[in-house]
């Protein structure tokens, strides 16, 4: 089975959590799809390349686990997730932030009307992992 993992990545303690989670979601049997790892270096000429490699990224994997922590959604993460519901893949969406968005919601109600579940810390994720990985072999 194959994972995308989604994130912001702008900054080393970004990078640092992501590849983290990675690790988990690869130490939980899923061979993993990491845009930072998975792409060159980004540069004016490549820009189109690394945009089809992570659509078809997407296109190829079983799940997708997501970062959304911060004050709002990555809007790189949330265009993959948008694109991930639509191509019917299974979204799992990861808030381990204690800052509250709305009363009602963790993050918005479209990302989180389209996640099949969203947990909150490495715990959660792992669980959710292996029950989705028991549902579908």
């Amino acid at each position: 089975m194959k994972a995308y993992v989604a994130g912001p990545l702008f900054d080393e303690g970004e990078r640092w959590w992501i590849e983290k989670v990675e690790r988990l979601v690869a130490g939980a049997g899923f061979e993993t799809f990491l845009p930072h790892r998975d792409n060159p270096p980004k540069d004016e000429s490549n820009v189109r390349a690394i945009f089809e490699n992570d659509k078809r990224g997407i296109d190829e994997c079983d799940v997708v686990v997501a970062n959304l922590n911060g004050l709002t959604t990555d809007d790189g993460t949330a265009w993959e997730l948008g694109y991930a519901f639509a191509r019917g893949k299974h979204l799992i969406g990861m808030h381990t932030d204690w800052r509250m968005r709305f009363a009602h919601e963790v993050v918005n109600l479209m990302i989180e009307s389209s996640l099949h579940r969203m947990v909150r810390s490495l715990d959660e994720l792992e669980i959710a992992l292996h029950d989705f990985r028991r549902a579908n072999r």
